[in-house]
């Protein structure tokens, strides 16, 4: 279903390289005039105002990305353990412990470091993306998930089970400021286009909040209808629209972002979980975790326009896209195992056995500039 050919953008990004390893792209940075006058001080200059996965596309890899090893990163939650797997085979290579309770694998946001969320054992844990290894935790309260701000200066943990997300330095993880948002289930969000705030979703309670990125502070608070369970959440390529999957309402709440105000939703299938935009930016791939099924939105139209179900049981959470933009990696949440599916066809191309529990794998490296958090938001 993606498109991959890419003509728009071919004067800004120079794309090479092939499916196995893709090669660094020359990313050129637009014209100041380009930066609308509001964007956060700081944040780098977009490389183009109408699209914000512009640096994103296949083969565009940053230099410090280009180093790194081709990796899809699994963290078992149930088995306490990393499963580490070579894309080009579709098989484990190493399995290594990863503190206690490990949700999600994220990008550092100068692509440096991956860092492990070992949630339960309040600890970050390094991996160097050059070699694979993980180094020493870094000790840290209630790490569910990872964000960064974009102007690199601050990491942001989302401390679900402290209803607060937590401001830190971006390298040591010292705190600076934590922020309670007064929702239950904090974990997911991200960041408008000009970076000057962020939406967040808070799970158990059926929350969206609204962050002012320099301030630091809530700025608008909107609870969505019925019995909303919203988890990841994506902001459009043109920036304008916010796509937030529901597990409980198994479908997409289409948001205003800056009015704060539902427009629509979107039905997709039960159970919608992880959102993943295609690497020409033309579609939204969403895991429908409840019945085993990837549906395909289309950005454009605003529909969906295919659903692929994965063959027998199947329970596809969270993961992202090969930096060729060919192949859609999710963990198989409750079936312990990791589905590689292709992006043109929606066939399952492998079914990789790994822990208990696989949660938010990252598949590195990534093309794009920044990384903004989570399993490899890249702008």
């Amino acid at each position: 279903m993606t498109r991959l050919p890419v003509t728009a953008l071919s004067a800004v990004l120079l794309l090479t390289g092939c499916a196995a390893a893709p090669a660094p792209a020359v990313l050129r940075a637009p014209s100041a005039a380009a930066v609308p006058p509001t964007s956060l001080p700081g944040m780098p200059l977009p490389l183009d105002p109408a699209d914000v996965y512009a640096a994103d596309r296949p083969g565009a890899l940053a230099p410090v990305a280009a180093h790194a090893r081709s990796f899809v990163y699994v963290p078992n939650f149930g088995s306490d353990t990393l499963s580490v797997i070579d894309p080009g085979t579709y098989r484990v290579v190493r399995t290594v412990p990863a503190g206690h309770g490990p949700q999600h694998v994220v990008p550092s946001w100068d692509l440096r470091t991956l860092w492990i969320n070992d949630n339960a054992g309040s600890t970050l844990i390094p991996i160097d993306p050059a070699t694979g290894r993980l180094g020493r935790p870094v000790p840290v309260d209630d790490p569910y998930n990872l964000y960064f701000t974009p102007d690199g200066r601050f990491a942001m943990v989302m401390a679900e089970a402290r209803r607060a997300i937590v401001f830190s330095d971006p390298h040591t993880m010292a705190a600076r400021h934590t922020l309670p948002v007064d929702c239950d289930g904090v974990n997911h969000a991200d960041f408008s286009a000009d970076g000057r705030y962020f939406i967040a979703t808070c799970e158990f309670s059926g929350d969206l909040v609204k962050v002012d990125t320099a301030a630091q502070r809530v700025v608008a608070r909107l609870h969505l209808s019925g019995h909303a369970m919203p988890q990841d959440i994506k902001i459009a390529p043109d920036g304008r629209t916010w796509y937030v999957a529901d597990m409980q309402t198994s479908g997409l709440w289409i948001v205003d972002g800056e009015r704060l105000a539902v427009r629509t939703f979107v039905p997709t299938g039960a159970g919608a979980h992880g959102l993943y935009p295609s690497r020409d930016s033309h579609d939204l791939y969403i895991a429908n975790r409840g019945e085993g099924s990837v549906s395909v939105f289309d950005f454009h139209t605003g529909q969906v326009v295919a659903k692929w179900q994965l063959p027998g049981h199947a329970s596809p959470d969270m993961g992202g896209v090969s930096a060729d933009g060919r192949i859609l990696w999710l963990s198989g949440r409750y079936d312990r195992e990791v589905y590689a599916i292709d992006t043109t066809t929606g066939h399952l191309l492998a079914r990789i056995p790994v822990g208990n529990q696989p949660h938010g794998l990252c598949v590195w490296p990534q093309p794009g500039r920044y990384s903004l958090g989570h399993t490899g938001i890249l702008r």
